[in-house]
């Protein structure tokens, strides 16, 4: 399954709704995922393979990997891998730049241990202002040779952009023009949709058929096949707050409705939809189960 974001490419047939998950806690616990994901609801799952805050690696357990990946290819379930949140390839600090080289590089390697569909990384900040450009350069200069060497059992980097706090690199659907550009539009780098990132960083998804606004002005910007994944949070903070702080579907500032739209946009069918959110797996089951009836068509919004 390593490589392979869309179920189309996996039995042949596109389904016709996106695929609804979860991120769950790995800790202690890696090869019960899978299960404990379908015991939710879900058809999808996002893990954290190490401590998302710090530089610590760990190479795992070839036993419990195998066993995780197993437990996923017999449900036919694609796996994302969040990467550390203190990677910063802009950072004009040296050490924290090549901390974040190594540590990416690292993820992506566990990634393929557990036959991970992508790996998820959010695309950082120059810090500072006026370091933009050459803070692309250093994307360019880390990430490059991360794709060009990535093959079919590898995962696919899934470019996060982030909710417009501080020099983001990347937030608006826009920002992506320059960002993908500096990566010579490399095939391998595909996007990972944060609906709180998106609406914090300004795009009103909350508004009559906003959702559908942006995601047609990210294919217009990306292409039509670079959206590989979808983080489904609500948000705390109104539209525009450059604020990361997720909220439960339907409970928070984009609401329930633009969460229809999102789910039955063509762009999402058969890719993984994962939730974010507050709360344990009781609150995410909720959730689940409330995207899964919002997904159909049939159901009035």
């Amino acid at each position: 399954m390593s490589g392979v974001l869309r179920s189309d490419r996996i039995d042949g047939v596109t389904p016709p709704h996106p695929l609804l998950g979860t991120h769950l806690s790995a800790a202690g616990k890696l090869a019960t995922v899978p299960e404990r994901a379908k015991a939710l609801g879900a058809e999808s799952v996002q893990v954290f393979l190490g401590n998302p805050r710090g530089w610590a690696t760990t190479e795992g357990d070839p036993a419990t990997d195998a066993a995780f990946r197993a437990a996923a290819e017999s449900l036919a379930m694609p796996v994302l891998v969040h990467s550390a949140y203190l990677i910063n390839l802009g950072s004009p600090t040296r050490q924290t730049f090549e901390r974040s080289a190594a540590s990416l590089t690292h993820a992506i390697r566990r990634g393929r241990h557990v036959g991970a569909s992508g790996v998820v990384v959010h695309t950082g900040s120059c810090v500072a202002e006026g370091n933009r450009d050459a803070a692309l350069k250093q994307v360019r200069e880390a990430l490059l040779p991360v794709l060009d060497g990535l093959d079919d059992d590898d995962p696919a980097l899934l470019l996060e952009p982030t909710a417009g706090q501080g020099q983001s690199l990347c937030a608006t659907i826009g920002d992506l023009i320059a960002y993908l550009d500096v990566l010579d539009r490399h095939p391998r780098a595909q996007i990972c949709f944060d609906t709180c990132h998106i609406f914090a960083a300004g795009h009103d998804l909350a508004a009559p058929g906003g959702m559908t606004a942006a995601l047609d002005e990210l294919l217009r910007v990306a292409g039509p096949d670079r959206l590989a994944a979808v983080h489904a949070n609500d948000s705390m903070d109104v539209c525009g707050s450059f604020r990361d702080r997720h909220q439960r579907v339907g409970t928070g500032h984009i609401g329930a409705e633009p969460f229809g739209e999102l789910l039955r946009h063509p762009a999402v069918a058969g890719i993984p939809v994962v939730l974010e959110t507050p709360g344990g797996p009781e609150a995410y089951a909720e959730d689940i189960a409330l995207l899964d009836g919002l997904r159909q068509e049939d159901v009035p919004l």
